[in-house]
């Protein structure tokens, strides 16, 4: 998060709740492909990101193949994206970049609030959005089928 008032509130909820698994980082997210680390987390939570809207910022989106590379290296073998959006423009681009990666998506909603997935955790972004009306795109995204596509190939020839 780069909003350390966002990142405030995140943490007192934290805190209130008393969970000791999970971290946070404030600051730009192109310095997590210098984190060396050999903790890897099990889930990445992408909640109502900017989504850049002009084309030439596309690369700059948090789900871009260019964070997923650096996610890839931080995250478990079977880990997870849970990504939310109120935004269909950047829901459908990063449908299309998760699934270009070869992670492989489930639980896809245009309508969280009415999709009646019941282990939603409303973000304080979520709540102000589903009150002016608007749908919240939500997916999973798991990092169980990422490989090259020679990779994977093989390893359907060979199995």
């Amino acid at each position: 998060e780069k909003n350390k008032d966002v990142m405030i509130l995140a943490v007192e909820k934290i805190k209130r709740l008393r969970l000791s698994n999970v971290k946070f980082y404030c600051g730009d997210a192109m310095v997590l492909k210098e984190l060396e680390t050999r903790t890897k987390c099990e889930r990445i939570y992408i909640n109502f990101c900017d989504p850049l809207p002009n084309r030439g910022k596309r690369k700059q989106r948090l789900t871009h193949h260019r964070f997923l590379d650096i996610y890839n290296k931080l995250i478990t073998e079977n880990g997870e994206i849970f990504f939310k959006t109120d935004n269909r423009a950047l829901f459908e681009f990063s449908l299309n970049s998760f699934a270009e990666y070869g992670l492989r998506l489930k639980n896809i909603t245009l309508d969280l609030h009415n999709s009646g997935y019941e282990e939603n955790i409303m973000t304080e972004y979520e709540t102000l959005f589903s009150s002016q009306g608007l749908p919240i795109y939500r997916c999973e995204a798991s990092f169980k089928s990422v490989g090259t596509i020679e990779k994977r190939l093989y390893d359907w020839f060979t199995n």
